[in-house]
């Protein structure tokens, strides 16, 4: 009750038995109104009647901090018992479960590329008034760190946050949590959507779409048991660390992207029992056969079981509706937490009256600005982040690349065009496209591709030469010296380099980024093996491995 009070609520609702102090209560009725309901159901029925969102308070794992809510002006705010905190039933009865932050142990409570717009224009237009509308509970944070955030290496989830909800506010941003966007008028110049308090409607002068791309699960049954998992943000991760410390000892991961691989490593660094399931030839299968099998040895070496060419058919669930395995065409491999990493898709469907590419992704301009299906320009509306399509330089062919570097040019590019549609100066700079450059790691082995695979040059109908290599990370005979094998594609006729992809110790991974500019220049393999790199035995061999790739290509072609 003082709590209450503390709180300046308008009332008090006691659930349950009246087992509270008389005195207490006497002294509350001079403040404050109480009111009794037998259960919990009773609660929600009344809530219901008037209105009010029902929302738990309980600092369990996996409940949204209240200082990242805006809660709506009228609402219920649900505490439970001093130790237990609240039921299962009156969870369920919440439309979400919050936390406070406390001192003590007990659980009651007594005494992604929008934001970065966001501040971009915030800084160009200072007095423009910023309305960001974010479904989730966080802003501004690194989702590609969650997998090692569960593995223990990065200390916690605020490691991983680069701006609080709180900073932007600060900066006059008035950021919207817990607020899903649901529809978009473009016409009438609206955007309907939901948050605790239901529906709600604001209006724009100019809009920015960044609502990234949606974890794919596709229609398999048992998919919907609470312990198939998804990571794709800070949520995610932190119900994955919630399940593994309830005890899951046996993880399966379905899928072996850049995100199944590296939860493959989290889990195995937790100790856990790791079965990865790929339906391809090879794990990471974004990357040629003869690299995708030194993962798939990578994993085996640290214990992991690898199943490929299995096509999963659905998972095995029990009674009380916990995953017991996952089902292939091949057999079943049991698991007690399932890590589902089918890829994602662009959640683009908010901006029906947008031309949409690969995955239904969304089309924009070099600015960002979001085109119609007949090219032309939709006024006054930009997009960017994993929500788009970006411009592939090496097949000039839209594509599908959900990464944070682009994420991050884009969100700039668009925050500076529309600054410039309210006036400011424009730099005249545009997102100019990408190279597909990618770079990740499976415990010691460090993986990176840059440009095309030989699947994807075919579909582009190139004529094209193929050649691998063997080098190592320094000089051969230099301590420390990690083997690594390097992949490249080459064009006839042009000569050109169309793509390279590489395996190998500490240190492998970043010649990528050599392989990238050649790639963005549009370099021919014989100029790359004149380039000027640099080279002393701590650091590489004398010819540098991409250049030992190059002068291979060239053999190929000149044959």
């Amino acid at each position: 009750m003082r709590t209450a009070n503390a709180f300046n609520v308008a009332a008090v609702h006691v659930v349950g038995r009246r087992r509270w102090n008389r005195r207490g209560a006497m002294v509350t009725d001079r403040y404050l109104h109480v009111h009794h309901h037998a259960d919990v159901d009773a609660l929600a029925a009344w809530a219901e009647e008037q209105d009010l969102p029902l929302l738990g308070i309980d600092n369990l794992p996996g409940a949204v901090p209240l200082e990242t809510t805006t809660l709506p002006r009228a609402c219920v705010l649900l505490f439970g018992q001093e130790g237990p905190g609240l039921s299962d039933a009156a969870r369920a009865a919440c439309a979400t479960t919050l936390s406070i932050a406390q001192f003590g142990s007990t659980r009651s409570i007594n005494a992604g590329a929008a934001a970065a717009i966001a501040m971009h224009l915030n800084r160009l237009v200072p007095d423009v008034e910023v309305v960001v509308l974010e479904r989730g509970h966080h802003t501004s944070y690194s989702a590609c760190g969650v997998p090692y955030w569960v593995a223990g290496e990065v200390d916690g989830p605020d490691a991983l946050v680069a701006r609080t909800p709180e900073e932007h506010r600060e900066r006059g941003i008035d950021v919207r949590l817990g607020s899903e966007a649901t529809a978009v008028d473009t016409d009438a110049r609206t955007v309907t959507y939901r948050d605790l308090a239901g529906e709600q409607v604001v209006t724009y002068d100019r809009l920015v779409v960044a609502t990234g791309a949606r974890s794919i699960l596709p229609d398999l049954p048992g998919i919907d048991a609470g312990n198939v998992q998804t990571v794709k943000d800070l949520v995610d991760g932190q119900q994955v660390l919630d399940r593994i410390r309830a005890g899951a000892r046996r993880v399966a991961v379905v899928g072996s992207g850049y995100i199944g691989i590296e939860m493959a490593e989290a889990c195995l660094a937790q100790g856990l029992e790791v079965t990865v399931v790929e339906r391809e030839s090879t794990p990471l299968p974004i990357v040629e056969d003869e690299i995708g099998e030194l993962v798939a040895d990578a994993m085996r070496e640290k214990g992991a079981q690898v199943v490929t060419g299995a096509a999963v058919t659905g998972f095995g669930v029990r009674e009380d509706g916990a995953v017991t395995s996952v089902r292939t065409d091949e057999d079943d491999y049991p698991a007690d937490l399932v890590v589902a990493a089918f890829g994602v898709a662009p959640r683009g469907d908010l901006l029906t009256p947008a031309a949409t590419g690969p995955k239904d992704g969304i089309v924009t301009d070099d600015q960002q600005r979001v085109l119609r299906p007949d090219g032309s320009v939709l006024a006054d509306v930009w997009a960017a982040g994993d929500c788009v399509v970006t411009l592939d330089r090496l097949t000039r062919t839209p594509i599908h690349l959900p990464l944070g570097t682009h994420a991050n040019k884009q969100g700039m590019v668009a925050g500076e065009s529309l600054a410039a549609s309210l006036g400011a100066d424009w730099s005249g700079r545009v997102f100019p496209g990408a190279v597909q450059t990618a770079i990740t790691k499976f415990c010691d082995l460090e993986i990176a591709r840059a440009g095309l695979g030989r699947a994807q040059a075919d579909d582009a109908g190139l004529d094209v030469v193929s050649a691998s290599v063997e080098s190592t990370t320094v000089a051969g005979y230099y301590p420390g010296a990690e083997p690594m094998t390097l992949w490249g594609l080459a064009e006839r006729g042009t000569r050109r380099l169309l793509g390279v992809q590489v395996a190998g110790g500490r240190g492998a991974g970043a010649r990528i980024d050599v392989a990238a500019m050649a790639l963005w220049s549009q370099m021919s393999v014989d100029e790359l093996v004149m380039t000027d790199l640099s080279y002393a035995p701590p650091f590489s061999s004398v010819w540098s491995p991409v250049q030992v790739l190059a002068r291979a290509l060239v053999k190929r072609l000149d044959q």
